[in-house]
């Protein structure tokens, strides 16, 4: 993590919380928690992601 980033950066080790594939997007969640998706699934629930003030980093 970069002291000018407060969003650690995604390894292969970080995997989706729906499927257990490799994480692509991290979603900070209003509440300051956060989601790992991979890119199917990112795509898949970014738009009530983003009704619920999620943001999406990087965007899918």
């Amino acid at each position: 993590m970069c002291a000018a980033d407060a969003t650690p950066v995604l390894t292969r080790q970080d995997l989706c919380d729906r499927c257990r594939d490799v994480a692509r997007v991290r979603a900070v969640l209003p509440t300051g928690n956060d989601l790992l998706f991979c890119e199917q699934h990112a795509r898949q629930h970014a738009d009530r992601l983003r009704e619920i003030g999620a943001s999406l980093s990087p965007e899918p």
